[in-house]
């Protein structure tokens, strides 16, 4: 619970007082209170609110051993408002965390640094969360962070709500934010997870933003990947607690009235001449989800066509690598295999769809041996309790195909 409102509340103190280090200086205050006091007095009913009001005076004491509380708080009232009433000026961000994500993008931090800030502090990601959906080492990561919060001290960039004319310019991080924040949610596919949260939480971000900004293509790109994503939930988990792979999913469970929501904003999204990758990406969300029932084959071709598209967009690991898993199934997985092995880098050995990919493609190639090693890799990453169930049961079958093809014939 703490964790998950970690982000909230440092962002909304980062806010109050424009003071980033501030903010999560009195925030780790406040839960070092909350583990001797909860643990004498027990939990309070209202947890949220308890911990902000705790950090709001840590921040307050330290401005005032700062010896500058009049120049820093002139604009702040003398009783803090509760959490759950903090608005940060400006109506027009309908949303109290958009407004936050907003506020976090801000232009001058360095462009590879605003989306991993906004992580940290909105969302309350770790910082090896947000390293492994860059695709770099936590080490690299970590130093972005404090170069951005150096760059937000030094330069004294103030955490405002940017007025509507600024809102463009932070466009890019945001929905990279949001779109990120909401990947944690989906890669587990039971919804068990610290940040399962985040689903409901994205639908209505991406709604408020398209709101906000309806003329932008790539807002309802977002809108509409995260609709088809979400709706396919009820069918990504079997009776047994595994993980269905999508090819396998029957359509029937899949939420109509999400598909048809993300059918129009994916229509929006294409009406621009030239496609961005958001919306091509949405698309191939869309391609699987109408599809109406298992007796359709899979639309292979469709989907492997539009990631070539993307590709000419967004030519990185991660698009290729879901290229290959399309390429198997058209041209056969020994091509496919030698697309994923090419992208081998000393990053893609803690991501744990690379591993699950190969293994499933030397599986396929009955090298069971190695099969056996990437799906021990892919369990060693610690994947979510659906996904090491079917981990286990692939990694059970390859083994069974091992013995029956070295057992003496009958």
């Amino acid at each position: 619970m703490v964790r998950q409102a970690s982000g909230r509340i440092i962002g909304a103190l980062a806010g109050r007082y424009c003071d980033l280090e501030l903010a999560e200086d009195a925030f780790a205050d406040a839960c070092a209170k909350a583990v001797e006091s909860w643990h004498t007095h027990g939990v309070p009913t209202d947890p949220l609110g308890w911990l902000y009001r705790i950090a709001d005076r840590k921040a307050l004491d330290e401005l005032r051993r700062r010896r500058s509380r009049d120049r820093l708080l002139g604009a702040v009232a003398e009783q803090p408002p509760c959490v759950d009433e903090i608005t940060l000026g400006d109506d027009e961000i309908p949303d109290e965390r958009l407004r936050l994500i907003f506020i976090c993008c801000h232009p001058a931090v360095s462009p590879d640094a605003r989306a991993a800030l906004t992580l940290r502090l909105v969302c309350g990601l770790t910082v090896g969360e947000i390293a492994r959906a860059f695709l770099v080492s936590e080490t690299t990561l970590a130093q972005r962070l404090v170069r951005a919060k150096h760059k937000i001290a030094e330069a004294g960039i103030p955490f405002e709500v940017p007025r509507q004319d600024a809102w463009n310019e932070r466009l890019e991080a945001v929905l990279s934010t949001i779109e990120i924040a909401y990947d944690r949610s989906y890669e587990d596919s039971a919804g068990e997870g610290t940040h399962a949260d985040y689903a409901n939480e994205v639908l209505e971000l991406t709604r408020a933003l398209t709101g906000m900004v309806p003329e932008e293509p790539a807002a309802h790109a977002l809108a509409a990947l995260v609709r088809y994503a979400e709706a396919r939930r009820p069918a990504r988990v079997d009776p047994e607690g595994a993980m269905v792979p999508i090819s396998e999913q029957d359509p029937s469970r899949w939420r109509r009235e999400l598909i048809d929501e993300a059918d129009s904003y994916l229509k929006l999204s294409w009406e621009s001449s030239f496609p961005c990758s958001l919306a091509i990406r949405a698309a191939i969300h869309g391609t699987w989800c109408w599809r109406r029932d298992l007796a359709e084959p899979p639309p292979w071709g469709q989907i492997a066509a539009l990631y070539e598209m993307l590709l000419e967009d967004r030519n990185d690991v991660i698009v290729r690598l879901n290229r290959a898993v399309a390429l198997a199934e058209i041209r056969g997985a020994e091509l496919a295999l030698l697309e994923v092995e090419a992208l081998d880098t000393k990053e893609m050995q803690t991501f744990l769809p690379y591993h699950v990919v190969r293994a499933d493609l030397l599986r396929r190639l009955r090298r069971v041996p190695e099969a056996l090693s990437a799906y021990d890799r892919a369990l060693a990453l610690g994947p979510g309790r659906a996904e090491r169930i079917w981990l286990e049961r692939m990694k059970a079958q390859t083994g069974q195909s091992r013995c029956h093809a070295t057992s003496p014939a009958p």
